[in-house]
């Protein structure tokens, strides 16, 4: 059995639904029809990177030590002095597997007849095991992000997309992973909407294409499962905040890609670019918890939080609960308790509140308003009950997202959403967004699932999709590693903890 799963990186639901059924994408129409198409929520932050650890390691982007597309290194073991700030903007993206927590087994490493392409993380393939490695690699997309080329990530993608079906037919590997760029850059630069959108979804076809065409050929049509599926959505963006020179202004010294060797009060690392991790008093070590830095940093929160560009702040605390804060809808807070010691799930060193665990229960509790929307108080909720009360929200998924983030050791001491219409960095991108990604909203949450097997069980999130992959080809899940869903293959109800 070969299983392929595809990433449309980028690609909201209903454009993929409404493509299909104008009979744009026949390939994955007979996926559909083969199978089933889902709708699932995927992980805060929404963006491209880090939104892959649910698919390769089954694990949160925090959790997993991915927190975003840029962070700030507060331990200065991981990255180099002076700047110890990450970026997986290009050659960066080559960090990827060194900043993986090294618990974490990627689905490469579990099944090693695997490929890879186009993918951030790639820990376990070797050689022509994986399609787009390496110095010259990484130069030439960084020229081709830079310059805004549109038509040469549209021929590369097309290349992408037949290297991999090439290589699927030589290999004959049980696992194969692409991830397909084009619709997330024609997205960013033209919105959505954009009919040349659809030329992006068009070579993710074809590439589907290849793949049955190639099985069918040689008889293995019976051996061959396809996943599409996307990280993140995306959301239409009028308005630009420079929120690099907004914290400055306001007197901070400011740590900021790409300028990353000044700044010493503040770090602001944007991804998306519809979400930020602010880390402030960048000489301390250690996250403390945001009461230990309201005295001398308060004002800064303040100032964030009354930016129009700002939807949410997210304030970790100490006791690793975490407040919620909107400028129009008031102030809550969301925490976590189990059901039993032992449920306290811990990853390495860092003893980690794991809001997948099945005994967790989430409380959310407004305190001078309603943030999330939700229409008052949830208390003491199973993370199944979670996303089902949230799903249809503003803020699908919430609950769960705003706490597996908030706790995570590489987080910021303020962590920002930005509002419908806004991202946060004027400056810096090759060409303006007119449509972004990052944030907790609805529309760059909520992501598309096509399977070619039926499924009986509703998929959730794609923290399942790992754990499911998994059972498909009949492999244990890694020892001594806790993961944030079980397998949707076998689910009888209820949220699964994978754990060998």
């Amino acid at each position: 059995m070969t299983l392929c799963i595809v990433v449309a990186d980028g690609a909201r639901p209903e454009t993929l639904w409404r493509a299909i059924d104008a009979g744009e994408l026949p390939a994955l129409a007979r996926v559909r029809a083969q199978g089933s198409a889902h709708t699932i929520t995927t992980v805060f932050p929404s963006v491209t990177g880090s939104a892959y650890t649910p698919f390769l390691v089954g694990m949160h982007p925090g959790r997993a030590g991915l927190p975003g597309l840029r962070w700030y290194d507060r331990s200065r073991f991981n990255t180099l002095w002076p700047a110890h700030a990450r970026s997986y903007v290009g050659i960066g993206g080559m960090r990827a597997d060194k900043d993986l927590t090294p618990e974490a087994r990627t689905l490469f490493e579990v099944e090693p007849r695997s490929l890879g392409g186009f993918t951030y993380i790639g820990r376990g393939l070797r050689g022509r095991r994986r399609i787009g490695t390496g110095t010259g690699f990484a130069a030439r997309m960084a020229w081709t992000h830079f310059r805004a080329d549109v038509d040469s990530w549209l021929r590369f993608d097309r290349w992408l997309g037949e290297e991999f079906a090439r290589r699927v037919r030589a290999q004959r590997p049980r696992v194969a992973f692409l991830a397909h760029p084009g619709v997330d850059k024609l997205s960013h630069r033209f919105g959505q909407d954009d009919p040349r959108v659809l030329q992006a979804l068009k070579t993710v076809d074809a590439t589907v294409a290849r793949l049955q065409a190639d099985a069918g050929a040689d008889g293995r049509g019976g051996e061959l499962e396809i996943w599409v599926v996307s990280d993140h959505g995306h959301e239409d963006v009028a308005n630009h905040e420079d929120l690099e020179r907004t914290v400055s202004d306001a007197g901070w010294s400011v740590k900021a890609h790409p300028n990353v060797l000044k700044g010493r009060d503040v770090g602001v690392m944007v991804s998306g670019n519809c979400m930020a991790h602010i880390y402030v008093a960048l000489d301390e070590e250690h996250n403390r918890g945001w009461e230990h830095f309201e005295a001398r940093f308060g004002s800064l929160l303040g100032l964030l939080l009354h930016r129009p560009a700002v939807d949410l702040a997210l304030v970790p605390r100490v006791d690793l609960s975490c407040d919620v804060l909107s400028r129009t809808h008031g102030r809550a807070r969301v925490s976590i308790e189990f059901t039993s010691p032992e449920a306290f799930a811990t990853l390495g060193p860092c003893a980690l509140p794991n809001p997948h665990h099945p005994e967790a229960r989430l409380t959310y509790e407004p305190l001078d308003g309603d943030p999330l929307q939700l229409g008052g108080p949830v208390r003491a909720v199973d993370p199944t009950t979670a996303w089902q009360l949230t799903r249809e929200s503003a803020y699908p998924d919430s609950l769960v997202q705003i706490l597996a983030l908030a706790n995570a050791p590489r987080s910021g001491d303020i962590i920002l959403s930005a509002a419908h219409g806004w991202d946060l960095r004027a400056r810096w991108e090759p060409s303006l967004h007119y449509s972004g990604h990052g944030a907790l909203r609805r529309d760059q949450m909520l992501v598309p699932l096509l399977m070619s097997r039926r499924v009986d069980a509703t998929p959730r999130r794609t923290t399942e999709i790992y754990a499911s992959a998994l059972e498909a080809l009949g492999l244990a899940s890694p020892r001594d590693v806790v993961l944030d869903g079980g397998s949707f293959l076998s689910r009888a109800g209820g949220t699964q903890l994978a754990r060998s």
